[in-house]
């Protein structure tokens, strides 16, 4: 083991960052990742001499991976030697902490944001062991200092829990860290006490599910945060938004402590006993058709779980036939093919990118793919500086981010290292095609390829007006009927281009609905003129014909992706666009 004054080996690196935090000109030999990790660091503000004050993170009250974790490190503590070990949780918070390291007792929050490029961070975003030597650091008091990181990963679901580092003075050797074993020995018994306690867990829940489940007709749910046991009582009770409403009734159980629940219960029945009996009703939404009787499962004193008693509710009055879903409206094969493939990828609460024209049905297809779950919503069309605490998404809320397109340079960088950090976030972008984007924002949409869809322009599928029609319309009055239309009112709606989608159609429907003074069907002529007048036409060629017919069964047979279609027929995307478009006045 050496110091910084006998690595010869460090020395050019050392000098590369002093050239990069004075803004001189860098050799060619930096390695990539250590470069772009200074510039993030410069990027989010991160002083290289921890001038002002240190941020101090809140800790969670309760850590299942502390409480885990501590047992394991305690006993292994004591072979530390010189060196420093380290837990933290999967926000890179320093949980717990032994030994002295330079800098140790400064930085208790080890994200990139706060602290620059580290062991931890970086083993964090890459899943594997991660080693950080003296000047790769951004910071100066680490500069002396060599660490190695071990992603833990829980070990029933592979998410990344957090990490355990050992730190020590600066070792240039060419071999890994002398610490890599013991920090690999640590994260190993580390993560097989956290399988024994979920297996513990397991076993408890189930044993809580059963006493409940003492009739055939009980109606009855228990639930831990990644464990479901249901009832066949409980089968047309437990609808998606009954399921997410005790999932947050179990996530507020097991992390609010015994003082919020039990302010949560008594704010929730109001008269009813203290909860000396543990049970309490939890409130569903209006249309859930049923009530929820709660009881915690514990163990150790501490809440796993939670057992559900679902009660059917007696309906008062009857209601009327749900309309259909808008986002879901339309039975054409472009239109199907595109819901059904973002039904599909919306199953993992991953990112995933909707993109298509103005007006095409984006953020209410990303809405009805939420479900019943309530994310934070953010406009770049209201504000291109977004400002958004991407800090808040380490819950598990979703991020609704509309109109990407019109998103600042600093919200861009900021979600491409966000999604640097945490591939997995639940995050819905909707994105409409215009100017070309730039590199920064051309890397975000590389990044969301992958999960993403492209809903098709209403022009693409004319056979869905009909269907979209009751939708848009408002709900008449009591004792009015619906809006209806003549045959020769819904061709011209089929036959116009309608350049706003869905947006106008709907704009259409509701301003006829609304002022319309006539009973009856509506007719052609009480149409928008350029409803009414349809697009302006001209004749083709044979050679046009032809080539409009391939382009349209290329589409169909593509389910309306234009990407694919163009490369089946062997032309460019954009000639593809700029023939559409050409077509788009024809009969």
């Amino acid at each position: 083991m050496t110091t910084l004054d006998h690595s010869p080996a460090l020395t050019p690196l050392r000098q590369a960052r002093e050239r990069f935090l004075t803004g001189r000109p860098l050799p060619d030999d930096v390695p990539d990742e250590v470069l772009a990790a200074w510039r993030r660091a410069r990027f989010y503000g991160v002083r290289h001499d921890l001038d002002g004050p240190v941020h101090e993170p809140e800790l969670p009250a309760d850590s299942a991976l502390l409480e885990a974790a501590r047992p394991v490190l305690d006993r292994i503590a004591p072979a530390l030697g010189h060196s420093a070990l380290l837990l933290t949780d999967e926000r890179l918070r320093v949980l717990w902490s032994t030994g002295e390291v330079p800098g140790d007792d400064r930085c208790r929050d080890l994200s990139e944001r706060e602290v620059g490029h580290n062991s931890a961070a970086l083993a964090l975003r890459t899943r594997r062991r991660a080693e950080v030597h003296g000047p790769e650091h951004f910071l100066d008091v680490w500069q002396d200092v060599s660490a190695v990181s071990v992603p833990l990963l829980a070990p029933d679901s592979g998410q990344a829990l957090g990490t355990v580092t050992v730190a020590s003075a600066l070792c240039a050797g060419c071999g890994p860290h002398p610490g890599a074993a013991l920090a690999e020995a640590a994260a190993c018994a580390v993560e097989a006490e956290l399988l024994a306690r979920s297996r513990t867990a397991e076993r408890v829940l189930l044993d809580a599910y059963t006493r409940a489940a003492h009739g055939p007709d009980r109606a009855i749910v228990a639930l831990d945060g990644r464990n479901r046991l249901i009832s066949q009582a409980a089968v047309r009770l437990a609808t998606p938004q009954v399921l997410t409403a005790l999932e947050r009734a179990c996530a507020g159980e097991r992390g609010s402590g015994a003082r919020a629940s039990q302010d949560s219960r008594q704010s929730q029945v109001p008269g009813t006993r203290p909860p000396a009996e543990q049970s309490y009703v939890v409130t569903l939404p209006a249309d859930a058709g049923c009530t929820a009787e709660i009881t915690p499962v514990r163990h150790d004193g501490r809440v796993l779980g939670i057992v559900a008693v679902l009660e059917a509710r007696v309906a008062e009055v009857p209601r009327p036939a749900p309309r259909p879903v808008l986002a879901l409206a339309g039975g054409s094969v472009p239109w199907r093919h595109a819901v059904v493939r973002a039904v599909e990828l919306a199953r993992v609460h991953e990112p995933l990118l909707l993109t298509g024209e103005r007006g095409s049905g984006k953020t209410a297809l990303a809405r009805e793919l939420l479900g019943g779950m309530v994310p934070l919503v953010a406009d770049a069309a209201e504000s291109p500086e977004l400002g958004v605490k991407y800090s808040e998404l380490a819950d598990g809320r979703p991020l609704l981010l509309r109109h990407a397109e019109r998103l600042a340079q600093p919200d861009v960088a900021a979600l491409n290292s966000l999604l640097d950090e945490h591939p997995d976030v639940y995050l819905l972008v909707t994105y409409t095609p215009g100017t070309p984007p730039g590199p920064c924002f051309q890397r975000l949409l590389d990044t969301l390829a992958a999960r993403s869809v492209t809903l098709p322009a209403l022009r693409e599928r004319p056979e869905d007006v009909r269907e979209l029609l009751p939708v848009l319309a408002p709900r008449p009055a009591p004792g009015q009927p619906p809006l209806t239309w003549t045959l020769d009112a819904l061709r011209a709606l089929e036959e116009h281009p309608w350049p706003g989608n869905v947006t106008e159609l709907a704009h259409v429907v509701r301003t006829l609905a609304e002022h319309r003074r006539v009973t009856g069907p509506v007719r052609r002529a009480e149409l928008p003129d350029p409803v009414r007048e349809g697009p302006a036409a001209r004749r083709l060629s044979p050679m046009e014909h032809a080539e409009r017919t391939a382009i349209l069964a290329a589409l169909r047979r593509h389910g309306g992706n234009k990407a694919r279609a163009a490369v089946s027929l062997g032309i460019g995307r954009a000639t593809l666009y700029r023939k559409l478009r050409g077509y788009r006045d024809v009969p």
